[in-house]
């Protein structure tokens, strides 16, 4: 702490106050006021006082500091601030009774930031069991995302009422049973985070999804041609399906004819379009058609069928910039 160099002085000072009472001195020296309200010890005095801030955004921050005392985490859980008490009900060393103590209304329909603390306990079957039974939204979430959970978690979860607990489920452990993948396929079809989930999942169904072809669903009618056992012929007559997903699935499919890739071409809509114009049974003219269209080009480009020779062209054309009033 009297290293000449500044930096090292505020690491040192830092480390420093991890462990030993900070005074009202140093913290009022601190450019940070919610970051050192919430990480580092803080005397009694202080903490008391950071307690009552004017700024429900300090007092959020002090209920989250690990190091505070009992009493003052329990005083906290009587804050008007909704976000304060919130903040309470998830520290890790509240028991399941204190926790449902703390006046909370949570919308389900927030994201809210994944508690570090459960996610450090994943690997631990017992404290996973702990937060799956509790009855805070946020740790039932927390625990659905663990990679891997005992039989009797996994089944518990699977049938919790919270939409986005059986969602966080299906996303990350690979333990998600095929009811609630083909459950969750309703109504999600991915993320950027996990693109390929639900349907992606090592449990995902993979057969007997024939049964599905009638189904008046269409995000389940279309598993039908994930079957090994279907034909062209559903893929033809899903590419006339009423639902545009259904017929988006078909403009996907290999098996589909190029007849009807260049039919869909003139679908209402946008994204069944794009996926004909890049099937790769389409015909050569008609993708010659499409790239010279500015319209549908970029579509087009994207075609797995355009031979190499094509794309070098484009790309030397491209290069040398648009034609000159000379005819180049």
């Amino acid at each position: 702490m009297a290293d000449p160099d500044r930096g090292v002085r505020t690491a040192a000072l830092f480390r420093h106050y991890e462990d030993q009472p900070m005074p009202r001195s140093v913290y009022d020296a601190l450019p940070y006021g919610d970051h050192a309200a919430e990480t580092y010890c803080l005397d009694d005095e202080l903490a008391a006082q950071l307690s009552v801030h004017e700024d429900p955004a300090r007092r959020r921050a002090l209920a989250r500091n690990p190091h505070l005392k009992p009493e003052l985490v329990a005083a906290l859980a009587d804050d008007p601030d909704d976000e304060v008490r919130l903040a309470v009900s998830v520290r890790p060393e509240l028991s399941e009774k204190q926790r449902a103590s703390v006046r909370i209304d949570i919308d389900p329909h927030v994201m809210r930031r994944e508690l570090p603390w459960i996610a450090a306990l994943h690997d631990d079957p017992a404290a996973m069991r702990r937060c799956a039974a509790s009855s805070h939204l946020l740790l039932r979430r927390g625990a659905a995302r663990a990679r891997h959970l005992p039989p009797d978690v996994v089944e518990l979860l699977a049938r919790d009422e919270d939409r986005v607990v059986r969602l966080f489920l299906a996303e990350s452990c690979d333990d998600a049973p095929a009811e609630l993948l083909l459950e969750v396929w309703q109504w999600w079809s991915g993320s950027f985070s996990y693109p390929d989930r639900p349907r992606g999942h090592p449990n995902f169904p993979r057969s007997d999804l024939l049964r599905y072809a009638e189904n008046p669903h269409p995000r389940m009618r279309q598993l039908a041609l994930d079957d090994s056992d279907s034909k062209a012929d559903l893929v033809e007559r899903f590419s006339r399906d009423t639902h545009e997903e259904v017929r988006h699935r078909a403009a996907t499919d290999p098996r589909l004819s190029p007849v009807s890739a260049v039919r869909l071409l003139n679908d209402p809509r946008r994204s069944v379009r794009h996926a004909a114009a890049t099937h790769p049974r389409l015909p050569a003219r008609t993708l010659i058609r499409l790239l010279r269209d500015t319209a549908t080009a970029e579509s087009a480009a994207q075609n797995p069928a355009l031979p190499v020779a094509v794309m070098h062209y484009m790309l030397d054309s491209a290069a040398a910039g648009p034609a000159s009033p000379h005819g180049r």
